[in-house]
């Protein structure tokens, strides 16, 4: 999605009225967790600020969107950087960058 759309979810279901590069609504936590016990939720991803933060960064565009869904699988899996402690933020870049190196040496990424 573009900046508009994902500031538009941004606003109505975190209350933060700001483009954003990625969110997730996970499917196990809240009202009807468990339903569907095989999904994890749902990520979703603002081409317009991972293209800005590709550049930032130094990455490919496509490098950076499999860093963002990365990054928003961990939080589907109980990774939080945001809410929880230095430690816990700490352990979710950790893990980030181990599984984004797996990925990218595995399937030579396109990080150039």
């Amino acid at each position: 999605m573009d900046d508009a759309q994902i500031q538009m979810i941004n606003r109505d279901y975190l209350q933060r009225d700001k483009p954003t590069n990625v969110i997730s609504f996970a499917m196990q936590e809240g009202e009807g967790a468990g339903v569907q016990p095989d999904l994890l939720g749902d990520v979703v991803i603002s081409a317009e600020t991972a293209m800005r933060d590709a550049a930032e960064v130094g990455r490919s565009f496509e490098s950076e969107l499999y860093f963002l869904l990365l990054h928003g699988t961990l939080h589907l899996l109980g990774y939080d950087h945001e809410r929880g402690s230095l430690a816990e933020a700490q352990r979710m870049e950790a893990r980030e960058q181990e599984v984004f190196t797996i990925l990218y040496n595995t399937f030579e990424l396109a990080c150039d």
